[in-house]
């Protein structure tokens, strides 16, 4: 369990790096910029320690599918962007996604103990 609560930090470090590049302007201004390098750097660091007990696989899709989803979200609610039916369901189908490798009767997804 403790894996997963670090995944979930590694995410939101990954998540909010990734808004900052809206505000970076193309890396134009500075204090976007620095958070958005700081975060990502504390992101990937967390997912070093995540791995040592989380499978690859597992850890990797839900940093990635949920990532993908809470961009988006920051994306409508905090910049205004519009999602079509289209862009919902593919957020919807990211999702499952993650629900299916974490929950699809894969032996491996069991957290390491070592």
């Amino acid at each position: 369990m403790k894996g997963y609560m670090l995944l979930l930090v590694s995410i939101s470090f990954e998540v909010l790096g990734t808004s900052m590049l809206k505000l970076s302007d193309g890396f134009t201004n500075l204090l976007p910029s620095v958070i958005l390098l700081a975060s990502i750097a504390v992101s990937f660091t967390l997912m070093g320690f995540v791995l040592k007990t989380i499978p690859l696989s597992i850890a990797y899709s839900v940093w990635a599918g949920l990532g993908t989803v809470a961009t988006g979200l920051i994306g409508v609610f905090v910049y205004g962007e519009v999602l079509s039916t289209l862009n919902s369901i593919g957020l919807i189908v990211i999702v499952l996604g993650v629900v299916v490798m974490n929950f699809g009767g894969n032996t491996t997804n069991q957290e390491v103990t070592s």
